[in-house]
């Protein structure tokens, strides 16, 4: 267990570790992971001695981030990718995690897993798609949305499945949290969407934030040379009631709405209970009409 990103404290960590080892796992918890500066867990040198020992330690088969939070791109110019590369091990996390998925898939060529940190609420359909995904890996895997999130649908809209462009689109899975992945872009660690499935997903930003972001990977890279878009949920929306504003399927459908690949909204990943688990750089099939996502490899070796 490690801490790339946002500060924590001991009492979080034995929690996060009792987690872990429900799903009978033994944890082994990293050097510097109780360390702070401002609110960030350590320096970036610190967090990075961190992951390197990690991938080294023979006895480590998983990398799981015990939260999300900020500062895991400060790490990208002191990683050894090499390193990591010829070490390689399973990574968990997401939110500000992201930055780490796109640097290790670009620079170390290593599939990453967007999926629940350790301090996440590990519900059974949470549990039970991270499990198939890491633990039973299969040639092929299909996905389900949570039928929980179904149900919430009914009365909370960003929990709704909404189509833009129904068909089926098949490429790399690429991205993670919205905010994240545009931070990234005019950097080394950009991320490469040509031909891929981008994935995305955000949390406490207005809409006209959301289409300010969306507006910048656009221009750096146009949306339409993806070969399809499966948006998660984005949640605790703020808005001002005083001002004129977006709702954010406006937003959404502004930017995904006039390019003609699949492109579909409300699937059950992001800051949620339920969400299932997206290995970052493996083929996929998304499929909007049948509401699935499929992986075509086996994630795990």
């Amino acid at each position: 267990m490690v801490a790339p990103s946002g500060a924590t404290k001991d009492d979080f960590v034995q929690t996060r570790v009792k987690n872990l080892e429900a799903f009978g796992l033994k944890v082994k918890v990293s050097a510097n992971i109780l360390a702070t500066r401002g609110n960030a867990a350590g320096t970036p040198q610190q967090r990075v001695s961190d992951l390197h020992a990690m991938f080294l330690d023979r006895d480590v088969k998983a990398i799981w981030a015990v939260r999300g939070g900020s500062g895991a791109s400060q790490l990208l110019p002191l990683l050894d990718y090499g390193l990591i590369r010829r070490n390689a091990k399973i990574l968990v996390g997401y939110s500000d995690i992201t930055a780490l998925h796109l640097a290790l898939l670009k620079h170390s060529r290593l599939v990453t897993f967007h999926g629940p940190t350790a301090s996440a609420n590990f519900t059974d359909y949470t549990a039970t798609q991270l499990e198939a995904v890491l633990m039973h890996p299969r040639d092929e895997t299909t996905i389900y949305m949570s039928q929980a999130n179904t149900t919430r649908a009914l009365t909370a809209a960003e929990f709704r499945l909404k189509t833009i462009h129904h068909g089926v689109a098949t490429g790399r899975l690429i991205g993670g949290n919205l905010s994240v992945l545009t931070a990234l872009i005019g950097t080394p660690y950009a991320a490469d969407i040509r031909d891929a499935i981008l994935f995305l997903e955000d949390v406490s930003e207005a809409p006209y934030r959301i289409d300010r972001m969306l507006t910048q990977l656009n221009q750096s890279q146009a949306i339409s040379t993806a070969a399809g878009v499966m948006l998660g949920m984005f949640t605790r929306v703020k808005n001002d009631e005083n001002e004129p504003a977006l709702t954010m399927e406006q937003a959404l459908a502004d930017h995904f709405g006039n390019i003609n690949i699949p492109a579909a909204y409300g699937y059950s990943f992001g800051h949620i209970a339920h969400q299932f688990t997206i290995p970052v750089g493996i083929r996929a099939r998304l499929d909007t009409k049948a509401e699935t996502l499929t992986l075509l490899e086996a994630t795990v070796t």
